[in-house]
This record gives structure tokens, C-alpha cells and sequence, in this order.
């Protein structure tokens, strides 16, 4: 079996931002010679597939700067320093639909954006929702959208929900519930 692991040779924080940092490193390859990555450190984040009272999927639509666009999204929101997924699972859960979850249960943890960031998001499936008060974050502005999981499949087939964590969180409850079955 060969190696592939690239070992850092030096490291230059290129940004500091309020959420991620940027570096630049120099590499050794596996074959010897050198390379440069560029990465963004990143926090960690939690998304949940949350099961409002109703059976629907409480998903969001949110508008996102990068890309310019609404997206229709599960709830998510970056870890806090020293903070447990579990915990900011359920303060996600709060500010963005206005629920706690009594059952809460780590689908997966996945990687996003390997290519270029160290980001982690653990998903979680929130059941047993109690209502709390929506807290929105001073600049955060989204719509809850209860949707069916049947609807929210359809909209990943025919294009409308594009976000990879929503995408994975819904397949991931389509197939919990259809191996059930």
C-alpha cells in the first residue's frame, strides 16, 4: 500500500476572519517535491433533520451571499468554541425554527468541502420537539418551510434543493425510514 500523506513543510495564516482562517502551506508530496495547499481552517458545525410535531421536515429557506441565492436548507450552525454538536444542535435548533429537540440522535459526520477546508459538520436527527422562542441572530434571516419527506425528496431529484447537507440529511432519514419498513 502506498503512502499519499503530504507533510507540512511551513505554514503562513494568510486571513483571520471572525469565522474561518485562511493559511497557506508548503507541502512535501509523497514522491519528494514540494507543492503549496491553501486551506480555511474551520470551527466545526452541526445540521439536523428536525421532525416537527406535524411529521414534516423543518427545513428553512435562507438566502446565502456566496453563491448569490435562497437556498431551502436543514437548520445548521457553526460550533462555538469548546461547544458539544449536541449542545449546538439543540441552540440551532432554538434560534433558527423555534424548537428543542427532547431525542436527539447523530445520523453522521461528514466533510463538506475536502478540497480545501477541515470543516466537520455532525448531522443529527432532532425528534420529539418541543416549541421554544425563536432566536434569530441580529443578521440571519430565514422562513421555515415544514415540508413532507416525500416533497423534500422530489425536490432533490428535480434540482430545487442543491445545499449537500440538506441532500445528504434527507437521504439519510429516506432511507432510516424506508429500511424499516
Amino acid at each position: 500500500m502506498s503512502n499519499l500523506t503530504e507533510k507540512k513543510v511551513s505554514s503562513k495564516k494568510i486571513f483571520t476572519g471572525r469565522l474561518i482562517n485562511l493559511f497557506l502551506d508548503k507541502v512535501e508530496l509523497p514522491n519528494g517535491n514540494f507543492s503549496t495547499r491553501e486551506w480555511v481552517d474551520h470551527p466545526g458545525a452541526v445540521c439536523i433533520v428536525p421532525i416537527l410535531p406535524s411529521g414534516e421536515i423543518g427545513l428553512i429557506k435562507q438566502y446565502r451571499y456566496g453563491p448569490r441565492q435562497e437556498f431551502i436548507e436543514i437548520p445548521a450552525g457553526k460550533l462555538d468554541k469548546e461547544e458539544l454538536p449536541e449542545n449546538c444542535a439543540n441552540r440551532e435548533l432554538t434560534e433558527e425554527i423555534g424548537y428543542k429537540a427532547k431525542k436527539l440522535t447523530l445520523l453522521t459526520k461528514i466533510h463538506p468541502a475536502i478540497g480545501f477546508s477541515n470543516e466537520v459538520m455532525w448531522l443529527f436527527l432532532g425528534e420529539q420537539l418541543v416549541k421554544t422562542k425563536r432566536k434569530l441572530d441580529h443578521d440571519e434571516f430565514l422562513d421555515l418551510a415544514p415540508t413532507s419527506l416525500e416533497k423534500a425528496y422530489d425536490l432533490i431529484l428535480t434540482g430545487n434543493i442543491t445545499d449537500v447537507k440538506t441532500i445528504i440529511g434527507i437521504f439519510w432519514l429516506h432511507r432510516e425510514l424506508y429500511k424499516k419498513r
